[in-house]
């Protein structure tokens, strides 16, 4: 850790205001920023030339200064490593609590840090951090003095053609460069799309169920929701014609429906397109689990049979290379381009210069798709592991959906809640999801299940995880339902 950041008040500054001499000035704030805790053991101080100019002093003075700390035992000089805070402090900082028993245990972090099931989480620890470490230090190392100025509130241009041939080739989605706009992941995209697109009190078509973070996302934006139910072709779309005629908005999932796992059929495809065009509405195509199709090759996305310019289509990599990433992408119609454009330069940068030039040379290296091919058949293995090992050993009372793809299985739950049984599988470090918490209206039967992610989850590790689950499953049976509440006590006295 460097000193730099460390309050170290200019020495020079104090001349007309103290007679001790500037070497103990510069020693006191020194020595006072140790005993605080400003400056932490082990961290590195600037060397006396730096010291000096910031300090406002000699080299001489920072010299003086750093010897009497060092003799004292606040500083140790490692010779041309530089000076620094003497590591471990023999002093407690004054103010500072005492410190907490240690925990013998390492903390997780990393991989460690990751709990079974989550539902979202790709494969990170097969990542090729080396490779994107690499393409991002490039970048890093390449700015030039044009790139501090003012970047272009669409995207970079190097990305969003790597985007535009990325998507010809993959999703059949034929779009110009000038057409995609690069967002801060999914959640950046659903804000600029609101911010641009929709006013308050605007209708808009949800599936049910359907991912909640999108439901409160439109809801915070203040659409009013018209939950639309699915089944084993994907999106009702008469029941949302019935529901909605003239809504603004349709959110779908059409490749994996989140969460059920199902694809939109060819017949409603061309039916929600079709409602589209005669109502003038936008649909937007959530392709989040696009690449990752098991039973087969990845289904064409919804965009490529627009030919009306109704669909507007968003994607990300958060699933596909990792979630801190937080990159995603629009690809829009002429008919919308310039209102998101305006949004963007307003309210919605993109995510810094060269984490998109990397993001570029990451797909134009074909490094992505090489990834891809890889991780299609980890989660293969992983979903197959998982797959037999809840046949083996999990309850009789969860039932797998035969869900399509993706990242997660979708798994029926009997005679328990799942909310009950999320709960009980966090105290054994579980994370799997609750199927209900996706349903958007609560007046249709209430579904019960499971999400269980298994991305992250290596296949040794599947049997022990699913042991657990069924552990929290029969915790949540044998829990007691919840009481009915009390009815208030009668009032009594004048009305």
């Amino acid at each position: 850790m460097s000193a730099r950041g460390a309050a170290l008040p200019s020495v020079g500054s104090g001349r007309q205001r103290s007679d001790r001499p500037l070497h103990a000035q510069l020693y006191d704030r020194i020595r006072k920023a140790v005993l605080s805790g400003a400056l932490s053991p082990g961290a590195r101080l600037p060397s006396a030339r730096a010291m000096a100019l910031e300090a406002g002093v000699s080299r001489g003075t920072v010299d003086v200064a750093y010897a009497r700390l060092a003799v004292e035992g606040f500083l140790v000089t490692r010779g041309a490593a530089g000076t620094f805070v003497t590591s471990p402090l023999p002093i407690t900082p004054r103010g500072a609590p005492p410190a907490p028993a240690k925990d013998p245990r390492p903390a997780p972090h990393g991989r460690a840090a990751l709990r079974p099931f989550q539902v979202g989480v790709p494969a990170v620890d097969a990542f090729p951090v080396a490779t994107w470490s690499r393409l991002l230090g490039r970048h890093a190392r390449r700015a030039r003095a044009s790139d501090l100025a003012r970047s272009d509130p669409c995207g970079d241009g190097a990305l969003r053609e790597a985007v535009a041939a990325h998507l010809a080739v993959s999703r059949g989605v034929v779009a110009r460069a000038e057409q995609v706009v690069i967002t801060g992941g999914y959640h950046g995209a659903l804000g600029l799309l609101a911010r641009a697109l929709a006013r308050p009190g605007d209708r808009a078509w949800l599936e049910d169920p359907g991912y909640h973070r999108t439901r409160d996302a439109l809801a915070l934006a203040g659409l009013r929701l018209a939950a639309v139910p699915v089944d084993a072709e994907g999106l009702v779309v008469a029941r949302g014609v019935a529901l909605a005629p003239r809504a603004r908005f349709a959110f779908v999932t059409p490749s994996h429906q989140m969460p059920l796992g199902m694809a939109l059929s060819l017949p409603r495809r061309l039916a929600l397109l079709a409602w589209a065009r005669g109502a003038g509405a936008w649909v937007v195509e959530d392709d989040y689990d696009g690449e990752f199709q098991h039973a087969s090759a990845p289904l064409p996305a919804l965009k490529s049979l627009d030919d009306q310019g109704r669909v507007i289509y968003a994607g990300t990599f958060s699933k596909s290379m990792f979630p801190a990433l937080r990159l995603g992408f629009l690809v829009v119609p002429d008919g919308a381009h310039d209102a998101l454009a305006r949004a963007a330069s307003l309210l919605h940068p993109p995510p810094p210069l060269a984490v998109q030039r990397a993001v570029a040379d990451f797909l134009g290296e074909g490094h992505f798709a090489r990834h891809v091919r890889r991780m299609r058949a980890l989660y293969a293995e992983r979903r197959g592991a998982l797959a037999r090992a809840l046949e083996e050993l999990a309850s009789p009372h969860l039932q797998l959906d035969p869900g399509a793809g993706g990242l997660h299985l979708t798994a029926r739950l009997t005679g328990a809640r799942d909310g009950e049984v999320v709960a009980r599988a966090a105290l054994l470090g579980l994370a799997p999801g609750a199927l209900s918490s996706y349903q958007v209206r609560a007046g249709r039967g209430r579904l019960e299940g499971l999400l269980l992610g298994f991305a992250a989850l290596p296949a040794p590790r599947a049997r022990k995880a699913v042991s657990r689950l069924a552990q929290a499953i029969e915790q949540a049976r044998e829990a007691p339902p919840p009481c009915a509440p009390e009815p208030p006590p009668a009032r009594v006295g004048r009305r």
